[in-house]
């Protein structure tokens, strides 16, 4: 039987990358998904790869996060496709590595608004659903949240990310009388299409930092995921689980 047979899972920055992992996942073990991305060309490809590989239902959602106004509009669609809401993995982000002395308002303002606010309004606008599913929350944070290395200017996504980090662990805490547990992913370097355009050498470079000498694949992450919202990890919640090769321990 499969673990996740009649669950509803929304995952946001789901039509690629780590996102698309987590829903093939999912879908491996029978939940139906909601996609939500800003391009779709993108999620109609991913929707129809999900359909064609899992035969699960896989509905999408064309939406810029970044914007507060959106992520209402979003919580009132995802509200009227799927009768219950399982499972909310806030996946969605933007990472934009600029000298510190670069970082204007715009741009600062773009890593809060998708990074944190979008998942914090979306998670507090499904609340409702998550009550009465007695669901799960994870987090996509980063180990940059912890980890700084010289020559790499994150100041903007490594403050974001730290931001995650904290939101999950004081959201456990007041969300755990629900049944809701609220889990955070924090991933080191993933092999997806983010990374395609760097030279050959800079891939080999940043694979030295990690121990295990490589990137991690977008399923090494959606397998802890997947563990996190398993009955195997029920009474797991607040937790900030690094899956980064080693490079911070």
């Amino acid at each position: 039987m499969k673990n996740l047979n009649n669950k509803n899972a929304v995952i946001t920055g789901g039509s690629d990358g780590i996102g698309l992992g987590i829903a093939k996942a999912f879908a491996r073990e029978g939940a139906n998904l909601l996609l939500i991305g800003k391009d779709p060309e993108k999620l109609q490809k991913a929707q129809q790869a999900l359909l064609n590989e899992f035969g699960v239902q896989v509905h999408t959602l064309s939406a810029d996060l970044s914007k507060t106004e959106t992520v209402a509009e979003v919580v009132k669609d995802i509200e009227q496709l799927l009768s219950t809401v399982d499972i909310l993995v806030n996946n969605a982000g933007l990472g934009k590595f600029i000298p510190f002395e670069q970082v204007d308002s715009t741009l600062y303002d773009a890593h809060f608004n998708l990074n944190v606010k979008a998942p914090y309004f979306l998670t507090q606008g499904l609340l409702p659903a998550l009550v009465k599913s007695k669901g799960n929350v994870i987090n996509i944070s980063s180990y940059f949240a912890h980890r700084m290395l010289p020559n790499r200017a994150t100041t903007v996504y490594s403050a974001t990310k730290g931001a995650i980090i904290s939101m999950n662990k004081a959201l456990a805490k007041e969300l755990g009388y629900s049944g809701i547990t609220v889990n955070t992913v924090a991933p080191g370097g993933v092999d997806t299409d983010m990374l395609k355009d760097l030279p050959k050498e800079s891939i080999d470079e940043y694979c030295s930092e990690f121990p295990l000498q490589r990137l991690a694949k977008p399923e090494e992450i959606a397998n802890a995921v997947k563990f996190l919202i398993s009955k195997e990890a029920s009474y797991i919640t607040g937790h900030v689980l690094n899956i980064n090769g080693g490079a911070f321990i």
